[in-house]
């Protein structure tokens, strides 16, 4: 490399000043090794608001600072003065002598004199307002992330380009899943198509639309929204994107249900007040009126409720009052609708019923229902209730003389002695003695002991032997013959008689397990439970008492309760299973998978085993959806330490799939001829 004389570095150094000098907006200063400016263009003077006649021989730190990183800038040309190299761009914030702040981009270079650095050069740019765009960019990306509100940003076609947090957090959607996609794919409302063109319309028109719609969450549900759309348009006036802000108003819609809750029912009960009544039932009749079906009106009054009150005050009354609301509407579907209509009246709509049967049904589980209530808040109280039925469109073809006649119908039920129900209709009262009829040859079997019990075994897969035997019941009627349960259950439960049949099955079931242990045949036997009788306040006793009376241990009782009577119970459905296993009693849900129970809850229940229902055993084989299902339950049982019974098993080929899939145990016809194989059968007449 040339060598290069101080004098002529002295002079490419002055040539390079007047360069740059020439290059507009750039300000240049130089410090000698005090620190002391030596150099001072008129840039300098412009950017830091010091004149040269001022800045020249002072030192550069009392011109301008460097707030907060006064130690870095000084130690930053001490290395040029100490190294002789040149720095690499920097970007700086300096203080000017009248307190105002600006942003430089500078570098520095040393001029090098006799081996010795004697001054640096200082070039510097001012940044100040890429420093303030930039600062603008990071704060609007900062409010965009941080906004509390969803904001969806979408190109002029509506295809998302990005979302914030709070869209995720809000919806389980996160920016890569939605981004490229359609705005509406994640807006209910918006697949509306009119809804759709009018907010775009509104949009182009007012550049903002501002109202509620619907969106979805990933997981499906519906989120309610209160929203903004607005266009962005370029400097040209192009309309080049749109922002929808988007805020979770399902708080404000629970508050507005619950206003409007009050607003339709009674405040003591929580059902529904007349003003609901009477628009729900005009809704079933003008429904019955196109389908052709009836709609059924019952006018409940409580039998000498004016003695209740009267006797132990108004706060028992309004206990009675509210537990008979709950009974009341625990005996009717959901499209049908319970009012309280005053006082102790109380007016149920029935809607799309098929029969007279259905009201009458309906109207003796009230009865029931009520009359087993004999305490309120510690004191003991004895209910009943008159009950009048009136038919649309037999007796009546509107509301107010569906009501009035359903009035009459109770008055009559008064008058018959209270504790019954009446038809307006004569001819339907007559109907109806039908039905009784039946619960009298019901009770009479139940009295001469035509009732019998045959018994299906519970093999074991693995060791095929017999783990517990299922009572099945049978009439043996003295006129009809032997009847299967599905020709007299049904009327049972209609008639109130499922409770005291499925009281007689627990005892017997209980009678012969001790028969066959006392043989030598050590096995459980399972028995099935009725919705009517598993949710009965005496269930408890009864097992007590049945296991007491037969000396069987409860370790050897299995109670199945179907899918869909857990599914419907309570708090107090699940207390009734918790106090079962403590008791050492089993409990099965019988045909699992026929209904749509909450994993949620199924891990709260304190049950011993699960039950395939007979209709998914009849699909192994054929490839259908309904075979996969199989597996999944049986997983899911593992998952909850449950037992698994398959119910309907009828081949071998049957037998090996579900031993393939893990299952515990299996019923049917052919369990009989595996349990044969492996140990003598037991004898049902024992």
């Amino acid at each position: 490399m040339t060598a290069v004389s101080p004098s002529a570095a002295l002079d490419l150094v002055c040539t390079l000043v007047s360069a740059i000098e020439l290059t507009p907006g750039v300000a240049i200063h130089a410090i000698d090794r005090d620190g002391r400016v030596t150099y001072w263009n008129n840039k300098c003077t412009e950017l830091f608001g010091v004149p040269p006649q001022e800045a020249l021989g002072q030192p550069l730190e009392c011109l301008i600072s460097h707030p907060g990183h006064e130690q870095d800038y000084q130690a930053h040309l001490q290395h040029i003065f100490d190294t002789g190299e040149a720095s690499r761009v920097a970007d700086w914030q300096v203080g000017r002598r009248d307190g105002s702040a600006r942003w430089v981009s500078g570098s520095a270079f040393p001029l090098v004199r006799h081996g010795q650095v004697e001054q640096v050069f200082c070039m510097e740019f001012d940044i100040t307002g890429r420093k303030a765009n930039e600062r603008n960019l990071v704060l609007a990306a900062q409010v965009f992330e941080h906004s509390r509100d969803a904001i969806m940003i979408t190109d002029a076609h509506n295809r998302i380009v990005a979302v914030n947090g709070a869209f995720t957090e809000m919806t389980g959607y996160s920016a890569l899943e939605v981004a490229g996609r359609e705005a509406q794919t994640y807006q209910e409302g918006m697949r509306d198509e009119a809804l759709r063109e009018q907010i775009r319309e509104h949009v182009l028109h007012h550049d903002h639309w501002s109202g509620e719609l619907w969106g979805r969450r990933r997981d499906g549900s519906p989120l309610p929204l209160a929203g903004s759309v607005t266009a962005i348009r370029d400097e040209r006036g192009t309309l080049t994107s749109y922002m929808a802000v988007m805020s979770d108003i399902t708080e404000r819609k629970r508050a507005e249900e619950e206003a409007r809750h009050l607003a339709e029912h009674d405040y003591l009960t929580g059902l529904p007040n007349r003003v609901l009544f009477r628009d729900r039932l005009q809704q079933a009749l003008a429904t019955a009126r196109r389908k052709m079906s009836q709609v059924a009106v019952l006018y409940i009054d409580l039998d000498r409720f004016k003695e209740i009150n009267d006797t132990h005050g108004h706060i028992v009354g309004d206990i009675v009052l509210r537990e008979v609301a709950a009974r009341l509407s625990r005996c009717v579907r959901s499209m049908d609708t319970v009012c309280r209509q005053g006082g102790d009246e109380f007016v149920v709509m029935l809607a799309d019923i098929g029969s007279a049967e259905h009201a009458a049904h309906v109207a003796g589980t009230m009865m029931k229902a009520v009359t087993s209530m004999n305490q309120a808040d510690g004191v003991s109280v004895a209910l009943s209730v008159s009950i009048g039925i009136a038919l649309y469109p037999v007796d009546g073809p509107d509301i107010d003389t569906l009501l009035k006649h359903s009035d009459v119908a109770m008055y009559h039920a008064k008058e018959g002695g209270r504790n019954g129900f009446r038809f307006f209709s004569p001819q339907m009262n007559a109907h109806v003695s039908e039905r009784i009829e039946m619960e009298n040859s019901l009770r009479s079997a139940l009295q001469n002991q035509e009732f019998e019990l045959e018994f299906q075994p519970d093999v074991d897969i693995e060791s095929s032997e017999t783990i517990a035997l299922e009572a099945l019941i049978r009439w043996r009627h003295p006129v009809r013959g032997l009847l299967m349960p599905d020709q007299f259950l049904a009327a049972a439960e209609e008639t109130g008689l499922a409770v005291p049949i499925g009281e007689w099955v627990l005892r017997e079931a209980c009678r012969q397990g001790r028969a066959w242990h006392d043989a030598g045949y050590p096995v459980a036997v399972a028995v099935n439970l009725s919705g009517l009788q598993f949710m009965h306040p005496d269930l408890l006793r009864n097992v007590d008492a049945a296991l007491a009376a037969a000396r069987l241990s409860a370790e050897f009782l299995e109670l199945e309760v179907t899918e869909a009577v857990i599914m419907k119970g309570n708090a107090a459905a699940h207390d009734t299973i918790r106090a079962l296993r403590e008791r050492g009693v089993h409990i099965t849900i019988d045909d699992f998978g026929t209904g749509f129970s909450s994993l949620g809850g199924m891990s709260e229940l304190a049950v011993s085993k699960l039950k395939i229902d007979r209709s998914f055993i009849g699909e192994i084989g054929s490839g259908t959806a309904r075979s996969e299902i199989i597996p999944a339950i049986i997983a899911l049982a593992r998952s909850l330490n449950l037992k698994v019974v398959a119910e309907g098993v009828e081949t071998e080929d049957e037998l090996q799939y579900l031993r393939q899939q893990g299952c515990d145990q299996f019923q049917g016809h052919y369990a009989a001829v595996v349990s044969a194989r492996a140990r003598p059968p037991v004898s049902p007449t024992l």
